[in-house]
């Protein structure tokens, strides 16, 4: 698999990688058996980035990852921290920044973070130059080798690439959130800040297998977070209107009927072959889903039809209700 410099690390990702969050919760449950196949048959296929958190699961994902990567040196792992308080701007000290990462070193077994970022926090902890100079002190500590932010909004985005020390950028980006294509992925290729884009089949639905009626597990983000009660909307479903993303998925899948790939690595690869990307970041519950995730990554470019043909679907069915919201 293609592999791409991580940013400011100067490490390498791979375009797949593998994002964690339902290794750890809120997806359904999923075995640790289950989650050690997820992990082997990714690397298998040539993966060699994960992105998690130390809220996954209560550290449970990290826990799986470190016990894996025990067998399994090399990979590089990306963590975030800030969410096991309230995202008030006051919490956001250096002491608060050792003790979680202090935590997640534990739970990964590791002396060194390889990347931190900062777990979509507040615009005025992005904005500050304090959150920055902690950051530096915990690199210059050995704590961690670099860090990112992970962000909601484009304009929080913007804010963190001007930062001369982050390393990354983690972003919503998918056929049906176009935004950061405008300004977003410019100004990180300009930087040297890698783009790491999350979301990437809009929790499920570019996939094409879900109709109106679909339902999911109690304790599936998809369920009880659809309207934004336990955390930001953008982050189930893109924030988009379920039964629209139905039907605009269906429209996709259709898109991409005469290609040699499903809707959802189509999806993937829409993203990848996105200038200024570096890695994506899909979940995967089962191994079959994660080697088919990383096929993605060996896809041909897509054909002038297909990227005109996502921008007309998002220009129909999202523009108006998301792009100027996130």
């Amino acid at each position: 698999m293609e592999q791409r410099t991580l940013g400011r690390t100067g490490r390498e990702a791979s375009v797949i990688g593998l994002g964690t969050w339902q290794l750890g919760a809120d997806w359904g449950d999923v075995s640790e058996d289950d989650a050690r196949s997820v992990l082997q048959a990714s690397v298998d296929a040539g993966v060699t980035f994960f992105d998690t958190a130390d809220v996954y699961g209560d550290g449970r994902s990290e826990q799986v990852i470190g016990r894996f990567l025990q067998d399994n040196p090399g990979i590089t792992v990306a963590t975030k921290m800030g969410r096991r308080v309230e995202q008030l701007p006051e919490h956001y000290t250096l002491d608060n920044f050792r003790a979680w990462t202090e935590r997640s070193r534990r739970n990964l077994g590791v002396d060194t973070l390889d990347l931190v970022q900062l777990h979509c926090p507040p615009s005025a902890v992005i904005d500050a130059d304090a959150t920055y100079d902690d950051l530096d002190t915990l690199v210059d500590e050995g704590e961690i080798a670099a860090y990112g932010v992970s962000v909601e909004t484009v304009d929080q985005a913007l804010s963190a690439i001007a930062r001369p020390h982050v390393a990354s950028i983690q972003i919503i980006l998918n056929a049906f959130r176009l935004k950061p294509l405008d300004a977003v992925l410019p100004a990180a290729a300009e930087a040297g800040v890698a783009i790491i884009a999350r979301v990437p089949l809009a929790s499920g639905l570019l996939s094409g297998r879900y109709a109106a009626d679909t339902t999911f597990a109690p304790d599936d983000h998809r369920t009880y977070n659809r309207h934004g009660e336990a955390f930001d909307v953008g982050e189930t479903f893109s924030g988009v209107d379920y039964e629209s993303g139905v039907r605009a998925a269906q429209e996709f899948a259709a898109l991409v009927r005469d290609l040699d790939v499903t809707p959802a690595q189509a999806a993937l690869a829409w993203v990848v072959q996105q200038p200024g990307v570096t890695t994506v970041i899909p979940g995967a519950r089962n191994a079959e889903q994660a080697r088919a995730n990383a096929a993605a990554g060996l896809v041909e470019p897509l054909p002038e039809r297909v990227l005109a043909g996502v921008t007309e679907i998002y220009d129909r069915y999202f523009r108006e209700a998301v792009h100027g919201r996130w």
